[in-house]
């Protein structure tokens, strides 16, 4: 007997697949080509709940858990993997980190308008010099009276450029000390907060990546989240979530790589016969299709373990780590089915393959993953 609740995450992933089907596949490549991050689509997601999953209801959002989430984002980036990213980052970063660790007046102001798409959001933690080092960071906020001056830049900032409402993690006392980071809400047009460099990126182009920029900008204290010293503390827990996310984004390009390559070499004749009949094309399709169902397993098992209230640092690690490097070789693996038109931009799976990498690098490194696992095993 099918469950309500599994009949209701089915009825999201139908809706999440038909929007997708309409209003992303038909415009992947020209937003690809021109890196365009289509803002009006995202108001779109909002105005559908899904820029607020994990939000309660009471504060706008659809109110969701993480196993909902999980498929929210897979079946967006089964189609296109930038627009999986930035929802990602939205719902994941910058306002869970809000819905996490805000405070009362905090989550009215800014849960609701984010929820709604009204605001996008974004989450400043990565700097130029300090990318894994981020106890080492260089941004600065330093109290003035009921005030903070923030000074420093962030980059390869998903919606560095465009974003509403960005989430800060700036250092408030000595490098490399414990407790020496805290965390800001900063709104677009403060004055001294302006948007940087926007990157040229090798794939997931029409998400939106830039620099922020910070020059002597006055944040009220009523903006602090948390207490004073927490914001690396939040970071990880923010980053433990985020984690499933990007396990997620590469579920879906997994699934989506796959899908084309199954069915191309379904379609493709040699010889007489499809060349998925060829025990050298069937087999890598049989170990992709085994390696996303592990994939898929170890991602749901840290959403249900995050929906549960249970620790999920080792798992959620464990879930991205897998599931990038499997998101990297079902794109490779597609390419080199669709042969010489896998090369091409006629074809969908090049934009997979340019896409994927980035799984094994945003939130964390493959190689920052192994080492959070190995920590864990080692307590």
């Amino acid at each position: 007997m099918i469950s309500e609740i599994e009949e209701n995450q089915d009825l999201i992933v139908r809706t999440v697949r038909d929007f997708a089907t309409r209003h992303i596949e038909p415009f992947v490549r020209e937003w690809d080509e021109k890196q365009y991050f289509p803002l009006e689509v995202m108001q779109q997601l909002g105005q559908l709940g899904l820029l607020g999953v994990l939000v309660p209801e009471a504060y706008g959002g659809a109110g969701l858990g993480y196993r909902e989430y999980v498929g929210v984002i897979a079946e967006i980036s089964r189609v296109d993997g930038s627009i999986g990213l930035s929802v990602a980052a939205h719902n994941s970063l910058c306002t869970n980190h809000i819905l996490l660790f805000g405070n009362e007046d905090q989550k009215q102001r800014f849960l609701p308008q984010l929820a709604s798409g009204e605001f996008i959001g974004a989450w400043g933690l990565t700097e130029p010099n300090t990318g894994s080092d981020a106890g080492n960071m260089r941004t600065t906020a330093t109290r003035d009276g009921t005030h903070w001056i923030l000074n420093g830049s962030k980059n390869f900032i998903t919606h560095g450029k465009s974003g509403h409402v960005a989430v800060v993690i700036a250092r408030t006392a000595d490098p490399n000390t414990s407790h020496n980071a805290t965390a800001f809400i900063v709104e677009r047009g403060t004055p001294g907060f302006s948007a940087g460099k926007k990157e040229d990126k090798l794939g997931m182009r029409a998400s939106e990546t830039a620099e922020m920029i910070f020059q002597d900008c006055r944040i009220p204290d009523a903006n602090r989240l948390g207490e004073v010293g927490d914001g690396f503390i939040q970071s990880l827990k923010v980053l433990d979530g985020g984690r499933i996310s990007i396990a997620a984004l590469s579920l879906g390009i997994a699934q989506g790589a796959f899908g084309h390559a199954l069915r191309y070499a379904q379609e493709r004749q040699q010889f007489g016969q499809a060349i998925a009949r060829f025990q050298a094309i069937g087999f890598k399709l049989a170990d992709l299709a085994t390696e996303i169902e592990a994939a898929r397993l170890l991602t749901y098992q840290a959403a249900d373990l995050k929906d549960a209230g249970k620790a999920v640092t080792r798992e959620a690690a464990m879930a991205k780590l897998f599931a990038s490097e499997v998101a990297v070789k079902a794109a490779n693996e597609a390419v080199q089915i669709f042969g010489g038109y896998g090369f091409t931009k006629d074809f969908p799976v090049e934009k997979y393959y340019r896409d994927a990498k980035l799984c094994t690098i945003g939130e964390g490194t493959s190689e920052i993953q192994r080492l959070v696992i190995s920590r864990q095993l080692l307590k």
